[in-house]
């Protein structure tokens, strides 16, 4: 039911023909007689002007992205914490109740 099917090579129909013989040319360098100035290119980027409006943007988008990113590893930071504090409480929470139940027997 799932067998693959492999495609099969098609024969070829007409009559094959060699492929022509190409023979190597040589090639003769010529020299072009050098100019005696050359144009320098024109840049094709623009350039970035800065404005005092799009220097205020740009700070205040770097300050928003450090406060952003300082918020968040604060927040890890003090998840982190707490669970280490939970885990300690609840560590010493069952070590005191086995050991109050050790005193009984």
């Amino acid at each position: 039911m799932l067998r693959p099917k492999i495609p099969t090579m098609p024969t070829p129909t007409g009559l094959a023909t060699p492929p022509a013989v190409v023979e190597p040319t040589t090639i003769t360098p010529t020299t072009a007689p050098p100019s005696a100035t050359q144009p320098t290119p024109a840049s094709s980027r623009p350039t970035v002007q800065l404005t005092p409006g799009t220097v205020l943007a740009l700070v205040g988008g770097g300050t928003a992205v450090v406060l952003v990113v300082g918020a968040v590893l604060v927040s890890m930071l003090l998840a982190v914490a707490v669970t280490g504090v939970s885990v300690a409480i609840c560590a010493l929470v069952i070590r005191s109740l086995v050991h109050a139940d050790a005193k009984r027997r």
